[in-house]
């Protein structure tokens, strides 16, 4: 059985929500605080975890940040506003989708069925390794190692990175990505979050200069087989 967090200050949405989920073979557990979440994960068991953004204690984007630096859980974030630059933030930050409140539980379901699909599995690339001038990409074991360094890579960015190494001067255009990625043709605010994918994962592979950006045209690798 699946195991998500969901971690959101509104007590009357976990319960309704952990009872849809069961009908899908899926334990949902929710903490109220943003501290009660964090130890939980901490304590592992959990596949997924779906963030507020308006929180006590800290903000759904703060929060976002410190899961991130101790983890690659998939992390869906809800915000109540509507605002296109939460989801902006958010995308930034590392989360690996979002969604605005109000929602229907069965677009939740489906994100975040997506989204673990992707963790589970490497699309459209063969199992093993790819090795290029200062990077490592271990598919079987989704490790990426950069001038020998391990490098933290969120589920997203790791299966971008798998899907445009795994085509050496190919061009995906956003659509391309999304489609492959999200399963789903694109939309303007996804085509902008492409982007800061495609930003974040950049830099975590400095000074390595492997992602290239055709204009008007999309994203391609550049690294060289070693």
């Amino acid at each position: 059985m699946r195991r998500l967090l969901l971690i959101d200050d509104d007590e009357h949405l976990g319960p309704p929500l952990a009872a849809w989920f069961r009908r899908y073979d899926i334990e949902l557990q929710q903490a109220l605080r943003p501290s009660q979440g964090l130890a939980l994960l901490r304590g592992g068991g959990f596949d997924a975890a779906i963030l507020d953004v308006m929180l006590p204690e800290m903000d759904g984007f703060e929060l976002c940040r410190t899961i991130r630096k101790e983890s690659a859980l998939p992390l869906i974030m809800l915000t109540a506003r509507g605002d296109v630059m939460d989801r902006v933030v958010g995308l930034e930050l590392g989360a690996d989708d979002y969604l605005p409140k109000p929602f229907e539980p069965r677009e939740l379901l489906a994100r975040l069925q997506t989204i673990l699909r992707r963790s589970a599995t490497a699309p459209a690339v063969a199992a093993g390794t790819m090795r290029f001038e200062g990077l490592e990409i271990d598919l079987d074991r989704r490790v990426v190692r950069r001038q020998g360094e391990p490098v933290e890579l969120t589920s997203t960015e790791f299966e971008l990175l798998a899907m445009l190494a795994g085509a050496p001067g190919k061009v995906f255009s956003r659509d391309d990505i999304l489609t492959r990625l999200r399963g789903h043709a694109a939309e303007d605010i996804h085509s902008r979050a492409v982007d800061i994918l495609v930003s974040r994962l950049r830099r975590k592979l400095e000074p390595l200069d492997c992602v290239r950006t055709l204009r008007n045209a999309g994203y391609r690798f550049a690294g060289v087989r070693a």
